[in-house]
C-alpha cells in the first residue's frame, strides 16, 4: 500500500490567516497552498467547515467551506478536493447533494465528500441553529446521508424519513464520478459513527494515536462484517500535523505552544521530527492501515514546508 497524503488548508485554524488584513489576499493565499499541493504532488486538499476560527472564535478571516471548494475546483487542476468534515446540521442535505454534483462537474471529477454529525454549539448558536443532543445529530446525519445516495443514484430521489423528507427530487448533472462521489464520513464513535461508514461511507476519517486508530479500523471491520460488507472498499483516513527540520529538537521548537497544549499527548504520533523518524512515524501509520493522511502544516501558508514535505517523502 502506497500512504497518499492530504494538505489541510489554512481556512478556519486560530489564526491560519491573521496579519492578511485584505480579504482577497488571504483567499489568495489559501489559494497558492492548494496549487502548490496541486503541483508538487500531494493526492488531496481539505477545508474545514466552520463559519469562525476554531477552538476560538475570533475575527480573523474564515471562508466559507463550499464556496470555497468549488472556488478551488478551478483554481487546480490534479488534486482533489474535499471537506473535513461539511457539518451535517448547517444544509440541507438535498441541496447539498446537489451542490456536491455540480462542484463534481466543475472539478472534473476531482471531488471529495466528507460529512459529519456536528460538534461546536458556539457556531450553531451562533448563526441561529438548533444544536440538538448528539444522538439526535447523529441520527440526523444517519438519513442525510441516505438522502444524498438517494440524490446521487435515483432519477427522482425518494426518501421519507423524521428529519428529511425527498419526494421526487431530480439532480442532473449527477456529477461526473462513478457510481457517484465518493462520500467519507469523519468520526469515531464506535457504536453509531462507525457503523454507518460500514454501511453508507466510501471512505472514514478518524483520529487519535497510533493504538486508537489502529482499533478504531477494526471496529469497521466488525461493523462491515456484520453488513456483509467489504471493508477494503472503505478508503481510510486520518489527520495529524507536520513540523520539519534537521533535527527533531529544531522540529519540536517550531511547534507553537497553543498546538502543544491543544493536542497533549496526541503530538507524539503527529509528523514533528527530522527526515529519519517523520519516516518511521509514517510507516507506523500505514502499518496500523491509514491509506490517506492528511497533514496540517504548522506554518500553514509557508509554501517551503509543503515543498520540503514533498521533496522528501513524495518526490
Amino acid at each position: 500500500m502506497a500512504l497518499k497524503f492530504g494538505v489541510s488548508l489554512p481556512q478556519g485554524w486560530t489564526m491560519d490567516l491573521a496579519g492578511i488584513k485584505d480579504p482577497v489576499e488571504a483567499y489568495e493565499t489559501m489559494t497558492r497552498v492548494a496549487q502548490t499541493a496541486d503541483e508538487t504532488g500531494f493526492d488531496s486538499v481539505w477545508l474545514v467547515d466552520h463559519f469562525h476560527t476554531i477552538p476560538r472564535p475570533s475575527q480573523e478571516v474564515t471562508f466559507e467551506c463550499w464556496t470555497s471548494t468549488a472556488a478551488l475546483a478551478r483554481d487546480t487542476k490534479r488534486v482533489r478536493i474535499g471537506q473535513m468534515v461539511t457539518c451535517n446540521g448547517y444544509r440541507n442535505p438535498a441541496i447539498l447533494a446537489k451542490m456536491a454534483s455540480t462542484v463534481d462537474v466543475l472539478s472534473h471529477g476531482r471531488l471529495n465528500f466528507g460529512i459529519g454529525a456536528g460538534w461546536y454549539e458556539h457556531e450553531y448558536r451562533a448563526y441561529g441553529y438548533e444544536y440538538p443532543d448528539a444522538p439526535e445529530r447523529l441520527r440526523m446525519l444517519r438519513e442525510a446521508v441516505q438522502v444524498i445516495k438517494n440524490m446521487w443514484t435515483q432519477e427522482e430521489a425518494v426518501f421519507e424519513g423524521k428529519y428529511y423528507q425527498v419526494r421526487g427530487a431530480i439532480n442532473q448533472p449527477k456529477g461526473v464520478q462513478k457510481p457517484h462521489i465518493p462520500l467519507l464520513i469523519g468520526g469515531g464513535g464506535e457504536k453509531v459513527t462507525l457503523k454507518l461508514v460500514a454501511q453508507y461511507g466510501d471512505a472514514c476519517n478518524v483520529g487519535g494515536d497510533i493504538a486508537t486508530i489502529k482499533h478504531k479500523f477494526d471496529v469497521i471491520k466488525d461493523h462491515c462484517a456484520n453488513v456483509g460488507r467489504d471493508y477494503e472498499s472503505i478508503h481510510r483516513t486520518t489527520t495529524t500535523f507536520c513540523s520539519l527540520a534537521e533535527t527533531d529538537a529544531a522540529a519540536l521548537a517550531q511547534v507553537p505552544d497553543f498546538v502543544k497544549n491543544q493536542f497533549g499527548d496526541r503530538i507524539n504520533n503527529a509528523l514533528i521530527g527530522s527526515p529519519a523518524t517523520i519516516r518511521q512515524r509514517l510507516a507506523e501509520y500505514e502499518e496500523a492501515g491509514v491509506q490517506e493522511l492528511i497533514i496540517g502544516f504548522l506554518d500553514r501558508t509557508n509554501l517551503n514546508s509543503i515543498r520540503n514535505f514533498a521533496q522528501e517523502f513524495i518526490s
